[in-house]
């Protein structure tokens, strides 16, 4: 596995060593000693999986209770994977990284504790499946809205199709302190 940084601290792009002849492809998506030596050491609880409909936008979500890393790839189609630091106090706060994530090139995205995560698909459809540090818990539930026009980003989807939720998320400015993490430098969020 190689472990790439990102421009934003501690949220890494991984790809996996992936063997491949005329059956298919094998490949490890979750070794935990090799996770520990790049430095992420969440234990991990709960997995999901989703299928979304091409130009499908999930996110932007975050949890300030119960708070979730999360182990991101995608297993059929292609996405575009969005992370925004709202660690209050970052160098990187209200920025985000985006990855494309695809059944192609298998590469799966680390997002720590303090950032907002959410979703495009590009493909005609996508299975998109990822690991949790904590479990779901609907009250400790936050969001981002997805199009705030301080966050800039392009979610490569001319006709987004949303859910009400996400449709009515409060902007970056809006997000009262107490829905926001702490940043702390030298260790993940």
């Amino acid at each position: 596995m190689e472990f790439i940084p990102t421009k934003i601290e501690d949220v890494i792009l991984i790809k996996p060593q992936v063997f491949g002849d005329g059956r298919g492809y094998f490949m490890e998506t979750f070794r935990e000693n090799k996770f520990h030596e790049a430095g992420v050491r969440e234990h991990f609880v709960q997995d999901n999986l989703s299928f979304s409909q091409q130009n499908a936008v999930r996110g932007l979500h975050y949890q300030i209770r119960q708070p979730q890393a999360k182990l991101v790839m995608v297993t059929r189609g292609r996405v575009l994977d969005v992370a925004v630091d709202l660690r209050r106090g970052s160098p990187t706060f209200g920025q985000h990284i985006a990855a494309e994530l695809s059944h192609e090139n298998k590469h799966i995205l680390y997002i720590p504790v303090g950032f907002a995560h959410g979703f495009s698909v590009l493909s005609e459809d996508a299975c998109f499946q990822y690991k949790c540090s904590d479990y779901y818990l609907p009250q400790g539930e936050r969001g981002l809205r997805w199009d705030d026009p301080a966050l800039g980003i392009d979610w490569k989807v001319a006709d987004p199709i949303l859910s009400d939720k996400d449709q009515e998320q409060p902007l970056l400015s809006d997000i009262s302190e107490d829905d926001l993490f702490n940043y702390e430098p030298d260790s993940q969020a």
